[in-house]
């Protein structure tokens, strides 16, 4: 339970099915002690858990705090970190969920001899040929399911999302019903809990000692291998970044390509951005075990992304993806989503993009 509205309402749902319910919620993050400029935020903030405590008080049910901020520092934050250093733009809620989240409410789930756990998010899943599926919500505008690829078959087991069925409309009407007019009038964030200033290159020189003097004077340079000017250090650019790159060219200049051995920045025109292929690896299969036959769906690179649709097949670890149509600003490091229809059939990280006549 952090708080909101969502895990809120589950909590609800599932009281009121006449499940015994057991509140979670989980510190993960204690943004103070990194320097920031905001206080804590979302599920971490004292409020928040204050809001969760309550619905249980309301309820009658019994809810606890986890403290699991040093799994999360040592899992969620390093690889944060080592990914930007390496070059990457990381993915750290995916990772969050498959590494972290899941591991820690199923220990405490096996240690208060639950058969369960339940979250808020907007996503669905059912059995099929002996495996667990997870496909979208039927709020198509809130779905989940992009983050949740990275989820185990034995997590999946134990899983429910109770919300997954509804449309926020009707998630935020019923807290509304059960007189929690505050909660449901809660804005959501968007940030990353634990950067909730927004400001992940701050984060980046307070975590890494000396960051800025070991990255700085590398150059922006074209996709032609022309140098362009001088930047601040390839951690502090992202593929697609249009704003924030300190010079003036005439005409709108992107990132598209991030060199972390020769501390380069590749710049080009928004058409340099674009490409129709992609490699993924350190999969995770739901829907099939694995791919014995290439398939075609929509393929998601981002959360925000819409989908498009792509031709798919796995080789050995990886699986390789060429794009109906081109796609902007495929970034390594950013999590891949394949669907069948509304079925997640299994998600990995980015390789590496290309781009392939079809």
């Amino acid at each position: 339970m952090s708080g909101g509205i969502d895990s809120t309402v589950t909590a609800m749902l599932l009281h009121e099915q006449g499940y015994e319910v057991i509140g979670i919620t989980m510190k993960t993050w204690d943004y103070a002690t990194a320097g920031g400029s905001k206080k804590e935020t979302g599920c971490c903030s004292l409020d928040s858990i204050n809001d969760a405590r309550q619905v249980a008080v309301d309820f009658g049910f019994p809810h606890f705090i986890i403290d699991i901020r040093a799994e999360f520092g040592d899992s969620v934050i390093d690889y944060f970190v080592d990914e930007y250093v390496a070059g990457r733009t990381p993915n750290p809620c995916v990772m969050c969920n498959t590494h972290i989240k899941w591991t820690a409410l199923l220990k405490r789930a096996d240690a208060m001899g639950c058969e369960y756990i339940a979250t808020g998010h907007y996503a669905q899943t059912r059995q099929e040929n002996g495996r667990y599926v997870i496909y979208k919500g039927v709020d198509q505008d809130k779905d989940q399911s992009y983050v949740l690829w990275g989820l185990s078959q034995e997590n999946l087991a134990r899983n429910r999302f109770p919300v997954g069925g509804f449309r926020k409309t009707e998630i935020r009407q019923m807290a509304l019903d059960a007189g929690y007019a505050e909660l449901a009038k809660k804005a959501e964030s968007y940030e990353i809990c634990f950067i909730p200033d927004n400001d992940y290159r701050g984060f980046l020189k307070r975590k890494v000692a000396g960051l800025e003097e070991k990255v700085s004077g590398g150059k922006f340079v074209s996709t032609g291998g022309e140098i362009l000017g001088e930047h601040q250090g390839y951690p502090f650019y992202t593929i697609g970044q249009r704003r924030g790159l300190g010079l003036a060219f005439g005409k709108p200049m992107y990132v598209t390509e991030i060199d972390a051995e020769s501390n380069t920045v590749v710049l080009g025109e928004l058409s340099e951005l674009y490409r129709n292929g992609m490699v993924v690896k350190d999969l995770n299969m739901v829907k099939y075990a694995r791919l014995e036959q290439p398939m075609q769906g929509i393929t998601k690179i981002r959360s925000q992304h819409k989908g498009v649709m792509a031709d798919y097949e796995m080789k050995d670890d990886s699986i390789r993806a060429v794009f109906h149509d081109y796609v902007e600003a495929i970034a390594p490091g950013q999590s891949a989503v394949f669907y069948e229809g509304d079925d997640v059939v299994g998600g990995g990280m980015i390789s590496e993009s290309f781009e392939q006549e079809v």
